[in-house]
């Protein structure tokens, strides 16, 4: 499954987010660093994630790939809560960015981020994280501003949805 090529197959991609969207499996989970849990009205999901929260990782960020697992993504963490924003440069995937604020809410989701577009993408104020995961993925999934956010980096924050 390396590149995720296999869950664009519609009985792939049926099975894939039936799994994802188990309500209990996330739920019984324990929260961890390497994962970020996502919760609403359309139901949850987890995504495992790499973290960046150095500046060189964050600079970084998924610069020069060609894809990503459909289950994955990269959690940006901010030192505190700013105003925040991206952009695409040397960005070759499609991405869906959710701007988080500290205490777990989806504030702003920006989706289908165009690679390699150098226009800024801004999150808005107060914001400490930013999930990034495959572009259209949300809009599919059904993520929308007011979600809420479950990982160790809100805990400080008084978090809608503690660990």
């Amino acid at each position: 499954m390396g590149n995720g090529t296999a869950f664009f197959r519609p009985a792939g991609l049926i099975l894939w987010l039936s799994g994802l969207l188990c309500a209990g499996a996330v739920a019984a989970e324990e929260c961890r660093s390497d994962s970020v849990d996502l919760k609403g009205a359309w139901g949850t999901a987890r995504f495992t994630v790499e973290v960046a929260d150095e500046p060189a990782e964050q600079a970084q960020g998924l610069m020069h790939r060609t894809s990503m697992p459909m289950g994955s993504g990269m959690y940006f963490i901010n030192e505190r809560p700013r105003r925040t924003s991206f952009w695409m440069r040397n960005t070759l995937i499609p991405l869906d960015m959710l701007f988080i604020d500290a205490q777990g809410v989806v504030k702003h989701i920006h989706h289908n981020a165009v690679p390699l577009d150098e226009t800024a993408i801004p999150g808005g104020d107060d914001i400490l994280t930013v999930l990034e995961i495959n572009g259209g993925l949300a809009a599919r999934l059904g993520i929308e501003a007011g979600s809420f956010v479950r990982h160790p980096a809100h805990a400080a924050h008084a978090p809608v949805w503690p660990c």
